[in-house]
């Protein structure tokens, strides 16, 4: 087992007191968006005089065991975080596995270097992820169902809006997209502060708060279309390939397949390629469904379609046995706690985690706290 030393990326839309918080430091300096755990190679967590992405080069079997190995060859298949959301996030969606080997591979031979600004592809592999609130969140998530969003149009009162044609979801926002609708957008973002009550309110309010940071700005038509959902602590949303999505507000732990490619759809300073967006988008409309954990013995595991992954939750009074089956990153969130995989033991509290590697048969918590437990489905 290790303990990990972790990077803190400093996105603008993060916050200078919850990642802060969480570790038991003072508030930070600049803004800190999330604390990545893991081995990207970006950014890997550092070990005892390594990093994790070295420790695992050096010895798969042995960090990642047999069963992960086999399925997911030599790397880590996950990447977990926690995320601090200040400010709303761009507007943004993953691709699917075929497309991100397609797309990186198409912008090797392009010689669009992978770390410059203008590059949608930096890895390739898809990125499903998952997003547990760890208090109040709010987030962006799929298109809204037609219905609900031409009435949320009609109660808006903007002709231009009305006028959209939403039974072609597809085109529509292939058009706001593509077309200059900065006159449009601030129509509607002034509609949406008038629009203070009814069954769209909450929509509205944000619609007004998106439009007043991203004048002009296109996706702001865009996210009034998707599904506006509130997590409490302990719900969690799934994002699967192609799901148009933002955060907008709140801190969770996040987990996803270890890749970091992402295609924005506005509401960013950063680079928008609308027609490889356009690729990769999932048009079905419909509400979103929240996940929530299901008892497996210690443990409360949120369960997904995504194999690279599995979020669980150890709230510990005493003692709680895991399992090994596959490597595991262990957070602590709350309380005080001691990690123990048989072959050596380690102090957790607020903020720590650690790497237990597959090779080990389990893991043992002690201690009065909450540990989410980040692994691989194997």
């Amino acid at each position: 087992m290790e303990r990990l030393v972790n990077t803190v990326q400093p996105y603008a839309w993060g916050s200078t007191t919850a990642i802060a918080a969480l570790q038991g430091r003072p508030p930070a300096a600049t803004k800190e968006a999330e604390l990545w755990m893991g081995a990207h190679p970006s950014a890997p967590s550092r070990v005892h005089g390594s990093t994790l992405l070295a420790r695992i080069a050096e010895a798969p079997e042995r960090a990642l065991g047999t069963a992960a190995l086999r399925r997911f060859g030599p790397r880590l298949p996950f990447l977990f975080k926690i995320l601090a959301a200040e400010e709303p996030l761009s507007l943004q969606a993953h691709p699917s596995i075929a497309q991100a080997e397609a797309g990186y591979e198409r912008e090797d031979r392009a010689g669009i270097a992978r770390d410059a600004p203008n590059r949608n592809y930096r890895d390739r592999n898809h990125k499903p992820e998952l997003l547990c609130a760890l208090g109040p969140f709010v987030a962006l998530c799929g298109f809204r169902d037609i219905a609900a969003t031409r009435a949320l149009f009609e109660a808006l009162a903007v002709p231009g809006l009305q006028a959209l044609d939403l039974g072609d979801l597809r085109e529509t926002f292939r058009t706001i997209m593509t077309t200059d609708v900065s006159a449009l957008v601030f129509e509607v973002s002034a509609a949406c502060e008038k629009l203070t009550g009814g069954p769209f309110a909450l929509e509205a309010e944000w619609g007004a708060r998106l439009g007043q940071k991203h004048p002009g700005d296109a996706g702001v038509l865009g996210a009034l279309m998707l599904n506006l959902v509130v997590l409490a602590e302990g719900e969690a949303i799934y994002l699967p390939a192609g799901n148009l999505h933002a955060y907008l507000h709140g801190v969770g732990v996040e987990i996803m397949a270890n890749s970091d490619n992402v295609l924005r759809g506005g509401m960013t300073p950063k680079h928008v390629d609308v027609e490889e967006l356009m690729r990769v988008l999932d048009f079905r409309a419909g509400p979103v469904a929240k996940v929530l954990p299901t008892r497996r013995g210690p443990l409360e595991v949120w369960e997904t379609a995504a194999a690279e992954f599995e979020l669980a939750r150890a709230r510990v009074s005493g003692e709680a046995r895991v399992d090994v089956r596959a490597p595991i990153i262990a957070l602590c969130t709350e309380g005080s706690l001691e990690a123990d995989d048989g072959a050596s033991r380690e102090p957790l509290r607020a903020g720590d985690s650690v790497f237990v590697p597959g090779s080990a048969a389990t893991l043992t918590l002690r201690g009065d706290g909450t540990a989410y437990l980040a692994t691989a489905v194997v």
